[in-house]
């Protein structure tokens, strides 16, 4: 795939080679190709604990050297600060590899002065690794050297936000407390669980100081624990697979409370933090369209939709529908604690549609809310494909002047783009919907809303990609 391809015209290009009427079906087509779980999970074995360093390709610091923790945010006083020049100044939080021009002594993970050419003094200071293909995130546009308050302080800024601007504890007893480069923490993510702080490092530089700033942070928020994990690509990414860390006595679980209603949150085994706090807002939102209404929930993960159309939106019927069992388990068991009639149902996304269609079985509301498709600019080809082929689905099951909510946490996949996709799949006809039964004809739908991640993830001016979750809300017609 040519990478310089938006999303958009992959789409084109897509629609432009679909099979004409009355040619023979194919499995290679959009509708097809992703039947069989389209989001495999990450190997978290030992095979996959191994670093390039382990094959002789990077001559870099050993496996035990790359996860240990550190003692202390920066370098030690005795030692001099690594240093980084970069071809040009930049304002932007993360800088690519091809951008440097010398990386000197740095190690991977180090703390580091950023410098541009010819100029005495740095402009800013980051967290540098040399495995990574995005070697260097900044976190200070500053000549000065940050020391442990400077870092203490960015953590009671974020934390001030949401606690004394946003209010949030008097909603919930979970919300974002660090989100990432819209905090001024490029590379970590924190959530504040009923009194447990849950991270997930993207940064090598990150990770290892997280046993550093959780407890910092904890006592500003009165957490008293803590849990530490790497994103599913910090192997291919940061060049190595760390161990989760915990403070003792973490429990593996808590109950948290959003709008009144309960959830609980499992800790081992969990995707990214643990829970979604980014659609909290948007659950509460979609409660208002569902009562005495047949809801359907694709992806419904531990039943965060699910469990609020019924309890906040008085659903008469309420489907959740996601392919993994251990969500699943708990999906039930957070209806179970609300006392919430839902039914929940293991099965491929794509499979239990064209069995809803085949049935002639459509909803009132449906939520389309699939993990993330398109993680690295490789990925926006198959990504985009598969978030045209679940829409154009989806839409047939929705009645019409029903509602359907789609939504995209794909920050390469920008919101006009993803309208435009929409839009395609509304209007695209087939036989391989008539076999099914469905109605083959093209739809159309009226946009009454479209909304992001709660307030609790921000946006940072000059950094696009803290804007990544896209919630359209359609009335289809």
């Amino acid at each position: 795939m040519d990478r310089s391809l938006s999303p958009w015209k992959v789409l084109k290009s897509v629609m432009k080679h679909r099979r004409p009427p009355g040619s023979r079906s194919s499995s290679s087509s959009p509708q097809n190709a992703w039947s069989q779980n389209p989001w495999p999970r990450p190997n978290r074995g030992d095979e996959a604990r191994r670093t390039p360093s382990d094959s002789g390709s990077v001559p870099a610091e050993s496996g035990s050297q790359l996860i240990r923790q550190r003692e202390q945010l920066g370098p030690r006083e005795s030692e001099a600060i690594p240093t980084v020049m970069v071809k040009s100044r930049s304002l932007h939080p993360l800088i690519y590899r091809k951008r440097i021009d010398n990386a000197g002594t740095a190690k991977a993970g180090d703390l580091v002065a950023v410098y541009a050419p010819e100029e005495s003094q740095p402009f800013a200071y980051g967290l540098y690794n040399s495995r990574s293909e995005l070697a260097l995130r900044l976190l200070w546009h500053t000549s000065q050297l940050p020391t442990e308050h400077t870092w203490r302080a960015r953590l009671q800024t974020a934390a001030s936000l949401r606690r004394d601007t946003l209010k949030l504890p008097s909603q919930a007893t979970a919300w974002r407390v660090v989100h990432a480069e819209a905090d001024g923490l490029s590379g970590l993510v924190i959530d504040y669980f009923a009194g447990v702080l849950s991270a997930e490092a993207f940064s090598l530089g990150m990770y290892q100081r997280g046993a550093l700033l959780l407890p910092m942070l904890g006592e500003l928020l009165g957490a008293q624990h803590w849990i530490l994990r790497t994103s599913p690509q910090f192997l291919s990414q940061e060049g190595c697979e760390p161990p989760q860390l915990t403070s003792e006595g973490c429990p593996g679980n808590v109950i948290i409370h959003e709008h009144g209603t309960r959830f609980r949150v499992r800790f081992e085994g969990g995707h990214k933090t643990g829970f979604f706090c980014d659609q909290r807002e948007n659950r509460r939102r979609l409660a208002d369209f569902c009562g005495g209404k047949s809801v359907l929930d694709l992806c419904c993960y531990t039943g965060g939709f699910s469990v609020q159309a019924k309890t906040l939106g008085q659903a008469e019927e309420v489907t959740g529908v996601d392919l993994d069992e251990d969500p699943l388990r708990v999906a039930r068991e957070n209806a179970n604690l609300n006392q919430a009639r839902v039914r929940f149902v293991q099965a491929d996304i794509f499979s239990y549609m064209r069995e809803m269609i085949r049935n002639q079985r459509q909803f009132d509301v449906v939520i389309l809310d699939p993990p993330k498709l398109i993680r690295s600019r490789t990925e926006i080809e198959d990504g985009t494909k598969k978030h045209y082929a679940m829409n154009r689905l989806a839409m047939r099951l929705v009645k019409p002047g029903g509602l359907l909510l789609s939504c995209s946490c794909a920050g390469l996949l920008p919101e006009p783009e993803f309208v435009q996709l929409l839009s395609a799949a509304a209007r695209s006809s087939g036989e391989d919907i008539e076999a099914m039964g469905g109605t083959s004809g093209p739809r159309s739908f009226q946009i009454i809303a479209k909304t992001g991640a709660a307030a609790d993830h921000p946006i940072l001016s000059g950094c696009p990609e803290t804007e990544y979750l896209k919630a359209v809300w359609m009335i289809m017609q």
